[in-house]
């Protein structure tokens, strides 16, 4: 459980990270769906994906972005359509994480590694975070949670 986020702050500012990896379970249904967040060299825009195969290291697909705090589908480019369970799934959550709550018939987690450089977690803070030390510490995101709340 120590990789499961409780705080809405937390998310955001894992998301926004550079390098994130997140699922998010229903705790009613129990469908979870995993998704990567990156951000691309400009810093001005986080592209969204979602698991689409075996392989949880490279079967992602393309379905959207965020920018300042607000999820957009990506419309021809994007690999999934809006209707997609998984794209509605995210577009709901992101909604109420920038709202600041986590509803509490979700759960979102974290695989254990740094949302901005990707290196293995080990020290409870950064676990419980989902940002390892030094890069807690950064302030090159693409944005901060004060900065859309």
């Amino acid at each position: 459980m120590e990789n499961l986020f409780t705080r809405a702050a937390d998310v955001r500012e894992f998301a926004s990270a550079g390098k994130a990896t997140l699922t998010i379970e229903s705790r009613q249904s129990g469908a979870r769906f995993t998704y990567r967040i990156k951000c691309p060299q400009d810093r001005g825009i986080l592209f969204v994906s979602v698991l689409s195969g075996a392989d949880n290291e490279t079967a992602y697909s393309y379905f959207g972005y965020i920018r300042r705090g607000v999820f957009f589908h990506g419309g021809q480019k994007a690999k999934c359509g809006y209707e997609a369970p998984s794209v509605r799934a995210f577009a709901w959550a992101w909604q109420r994480l920038m709202q600041d709550r986590i509803p509490d018939n979700i759960r979102i987690w974290h695989e254990g590694r740094c949302g901005r450089c990707g290196r293995k977690l080990t020290v409870p803070s950064s676990i419980a975070s989902g940002l390892g030390p030094e890069c807690a510490g950064r302030s090159d995101r693409v944005f901060l949670a004060e900065e859309v709340a």
